[in-house]
């Protein structure tokens, strides 16, 4: 029997000198066997209604209140630009941090709540932005300052959205290992709280009588738009700090290294502490195996679609179903209106499927759920274009409101879409968490090599819109 045991000990001294995951794997009981509870998974998934609450107001107000700053249409999609870059670095680096951070509050946590308090700090500053550029010198007609000001605290808003989703949903990862049933569950519920979020935020941005709630909001500098808009945060800020707390009590983290912290592999993480960051997580890319490869090419053409019209579904609207340009009249508030009125819908929809996520997954596969999702996601696109082609060949643009056939048929296309987009936001994650740890990843470097395939179809739709958009409105002008 002497083979064995030197073929053993030969495995063990290559696994701690490579990748180590065996190292740990060896241990007894690297995890509790009992399973995490249903409640203790919602709750820490809440965090996420609070985000999505954040990200609602800022996919349906920003902007259009960027180009009634003054900002022209084309260059509003610079300033989103922040979003992929803050993807493309931000969300792996915190991941990885993440991974290996062995505060006493856990390795999750901190990052949620630096996250947390990095959103609200942006949330204000935007929201004041007209006011603090008007204490610098501003005019109704030159907003320089409050341009600038935007720009930062939108910028810090898109970080701080980063550092706080990785480790949410690493957390979730932790905290149901490797069961893929229970893991399927988790996301699903990170995704029905992203629901809610959505449909607050929208409900919240569909109203326009936020001023009288917080008459403090409205200044010589701050149109009742703009008061809405910085009404719409103070919301935001509350409903941050509640799920915020709910989600960091609910964890209960055991610090890195302790004994009996669930699927910790310190020694693992220790060993490639001195790796330089970027050359890791590119390094990793030749260990995938053809299904990862797979989700992570689906991943990136799905967002290619997704980003157009999440950046520009309400100005697209305002404009091309209301006839209305910024600062020119009400159709164009009008529009944005109805556009979050849309998004209220399509969130609904995707609350729904998200109860329905793991029953649906379970009788037909991950995999057949996500391929019917895309299809019809790509299905609404087209009509979106038969749409906007109709609305511009019927006369009415520029003269009246839009006929209610018009109207309706933006908005169920609006509502349909909430499907596909649930399925976005919940499947590819569960998928990437159980595939991916066969490498002896962590969950938070796992989750940040998902949202490179998302950053980088981002930051080729952001490239590729100035043009076309100028093109566009020459067209439609």
């Amino acid at each position: 029997m002497a083979n064995p045991e030197a073929h053993r000990h030969h495995n063990s001294q290559h696994h701690r000198s490579k990748s180590k995951p065996s190292s740990s794997a060896g241990r007894p009981k690297p995890r509790p066997k009992p399973r995490v509870s249903l409640i203790k998974l919602l709750r820490v998934a809440s965090v996420a209604g609070g985000i999505q609450f954040g990200w609602a107001l800022q996919l349906s107000l920003l902007t259009p209140y960027v180009q009634q700053l003054g900002i022209p249409h084309a260059w509003a999609s610079i300033i989103w630009l922040c979003g992929p870059l803050s993807g493309l670095l931000v969300q792996p680096l915190v991941g990885h941090l993440s991974d290996r951070c062995t505060s006493r509050f856990g390795r999750r946590r901190p990052f949620i709540l630096a996250g947390a308090v990095s959103i609200i700090i942006s949330v204000l500053i935007i929201g004041h932005a007209a006011d603090l550029g008007w204490k610098f010198g501003d005019t109704k007609k030159h907003r320089h300052a409050a341009v600038g000001f935007f720009v930062f605290g939108f910028w810090i808003l898109d970080v701080a959205n980063n550092v706080t989703q990785g480790p949410c949903r690493a957390l979730l990862g932790d905290l149901t290992g490797k069961d893929h049933r229970r893991t399927r569950v988790a996301n699903a519920y990170f995704s029905l709280f992203m629901a809610i979020g959505n449909i607050l935020g929208y409900a919240t941005g569909s109203y326009s009588g936020w001023y009288k709630v917080f008459p403090f909001t409205l200044t010589p500098a701050c149109n009742i738009s703009c008061a809405n808009l910085k009404s719409a945060f103070f919301l935001d800020i509350g409903f941050i700090i509640i799920t915020t707390y709910i989600s960091i009590m609910a964890a209960n983290e055991v610090p890195l290294g302790s004994s009996g912290a669930p699927n910790v592999e310190a020694e693992e993480e220790s060993g490639s502490a001195e790796e330089a960051f970027l050359w890791e997580l590119f390094g990793t890319f030749k260990y995938f195996s053809r299904p990862v490869w797979i989700i992570l090419s689906v991943t990136a053409l799905t967002w290619v679609g997704w980003f157009p019209f999440l950046l520009f579904d309400t100005d697209w609207m305002g404009r091309e179903i209301y006839g209305g340009e910024p600062n020119e009249g009400t159709k164009y508030d009008s529009g944005v209106r109805m556009g979050a009125l849309g998004l209220l819908l399509n969130s609904i929809v995707l609350g729904i499927t998200s109860l329905l996520m793991e029953k649906l997954c379970r009788k037909r596969g991950p995999g057949f759920v996500w391929g019917i999702a895309n299809i019809l996601m790509a299905a609404c696109f087209v009509a979106m274009l038969i749409v906007t082609y109709v609305a511009n060949n019927i006369g009415y643009l520029g003269k009246d409101l839009p006929p209610t056939s018009i109207v309706i048929s933006a908005l169920t296309i609006f509502t349909i879409l909430g499907f596909p987009l649930a399925i976005t936001y919940s499947v590819p994650y569960a998928l990437i968490s159980t595939h991916i740890q066969s490498l002896g990843l962590g969950q938070g470097l796992s989750m940040g090599v998902l949202n490179l395939a998302i950053v980088f179809p981002q930051c080729m739709t952001i490239t590729i819109w100035p043009l076309s958009s100028d093109k566009r409105m020459h067209i439609i002008g």
